[in-house]
């Protein structure tokens, strides 16, 4: 899979690169994120959180978007003053939709927007410079202890969260 990624662009603080339509891609950005905050002073305190929420966003760009064949989903990380911007491109103009809480606890999908909602700092969709698709983009604070800022999510925090919304 690693011939078919776009040549990563790469400034202080920031990386972006495209990944293919494919149902790998959202361990591929995992993978990317990973090691682009393994390399940003600080970074490990924001990847339990921001590999959950991208793996969902890119599941969705690639699951969800319906645009032709051949398309491209482009992923984009910013580390700045102690926040972690993420987004998400692709080539679809349909913009998420939040599923109802009450999913099935048995379910495979549909928690993924819900969790970028709880867990981040803010999140939002806009449409692509150019007018061809859109982009999701979430922020969020580092991890900390409790109490540590409204987004500071630890691996309680993440854990209760996902029981909440497999038994609400």
């Amino acid at each position: 899979m690693a011939e078919t990624l776009d040549r990563p662009t790469t400034v202080e603080g920031e990386y972006s690169c495209w990944l293919p339509r494919h149902r790998r891609s959202p361990g591929m950005a995992r993978l990317l994120l990973r090691t682009f905050l393994g390399g940003s002073a600080g970074g490990e305190r924001f990847a339990e959180v921001g590999e959950l929420l991208l793996s969902g966003l890119v599941t969705n760009a690639v699951e969800h978007a319906r645009v032709p064949a051949g398309r491209l989903v482009k992923v984009a990380f910013a580390l700045r003053a102690e926040r972690l911007r993420v987004e998400v491109h692709d080539a679809s103009p349909q913009r998420p939709e939040l599923r109802p809480v009450a999913v099935q606890p048995d379910a495979e999908a549909g928690r993924g927007l819900l969790l970028v909602r709880e867990l981040s700092d803010g999140w939002g969709c806009c449409p692509r410079a150019g007018g061809i698709g859109k982009f999701v983009w979430f922020e969020c604070a580092p991890a900390g202890p409790s109490g540590a800022g409204a987004g500071a999510a630890t691996s309680d925090t993440v854990a209760a969260t996902l029981d909440g919304l497999v038994t609400a």
